[in-house]
């Protein structure tokens, strides 16, 4: 009779001690979800102002190649415009040497 009695007792103290095993489980999330919770949001905090400065830095590549296209566009209407020039003054300098040789023939 003492065996039966001392082991109910022990299973009774070890359905109690479980319990409160679980209990103070469930405490101690409880406690750390607020904690949680802050942290998740100061990694999204943070995670979005690296993206911002992500965005920053693309933004300012763009602007930057933008602004030397414009300077490659310009530096091609120059070039066009000096072989426009050059071919004109091509064009006038075959003319003037036909003009000769036709008077050459004529003369």
């Amino acid at each position: 009779m003492p065996r039966q009695v001392l082991l109910v007792f022990f299973l009774l103290l070890v359905a109690f001690t479980s319990q409160f095993q679980w209990r103070q489980r469930i405490v101690n999330e409880v406690e750390a979800s607020p904690r949680i919770l802050k942290a998740g949001k100061r990694i999204s905090e943070r995670e979005e102002s690296v993206k911002e400065k992500i965005i920053l830095s693309q933004k300012k590549s763009i602007e930057k190649l933008n602004e030397l296209v414009r300077i490659l566009q310009e530096q091609l209407l120059q070039c066009k415009e000096k072989t426009e020039a050059v071919n004109s003054i091509a064009s006038l300098t075959d003319l003037l040497n036909e003009l000769e040789q036709q008077e050459i023939l004529d003369g």
